[in-house]
């Protein structure tokens, strides 16, 4: 007989779980700088179907999540007009972990630190499942889209770019 890996808790798995949801658990091994193309390419998954969290500010500082899919670029050009704001960019890393209370490359938009709004790309809300960071490196679960959205409240937005290499 084979025992199932044990996968401990997590802010995020803890706060699905009080809240009923029905989710599945991925791990795989964590590679710096790896992002969501890395998950996905591990677990076989398509990475355009992979939510990768982003913390980002508007230019009054004030924290938002952003999930986007893990093949593509967040457009803050776009982003900033659809939600209203002047200026959005990305956070540096210890700001985001200060918003979220999760090391980068662990951020789940689940039961993060600061209650923050969320935007959701409208194209991962077509997938029946879509994968997200489960709150940990190198851990993901896989969640019915349209649940993530209505339980954290997330708005949705077109603001994706095809993703450009930087290597």
């Amino acid at each position: 007989m084979t025992k199932e890996k044990h996968v401990s808790e997590t802010p995020a798995t803890q706060l699905l779980r009080r809240s009923k949801v029905v989710f599945t658990e991925h791990t795989y091994h964590y590679v710096d700088h790896g992002g969501a193309g890395e998950a996905a390419r591990q677990l076989g998954l398509d990475p355009h179907q992979v939510g990768k969290t982003l913390i980002m500010e508007d230019e009054n500082a004030k924290p938002l999540v952003v999930l986007m899919h893990g093949d593509c670029e967040v457009s803050t050009k776009n982003l900033a007009r659809q939600t209203g704001a002047k200026r959005i960019n990305p956070c540096s890393p210890d700001v985001a972990q200060k918003h979220s209370g999760y090391l980068v490359g662990g951020t789940s938009p689940f039961a993060t630190r600061k209650k923050m709004p969320v935007w959701i790309e409208a194209g991962l809300l077509a997938f029946p499942k879509i994968y997200v960071n489960g709150g940990r490196r190198g851990y993901l679960i896989g969640v019915d889209p349209a649940m993530l959205a209505s339980l954290l409240g997330a708005k949705t937005v077109t603001a994706s770019l095809p993703m450009t290499r930087h290597d």
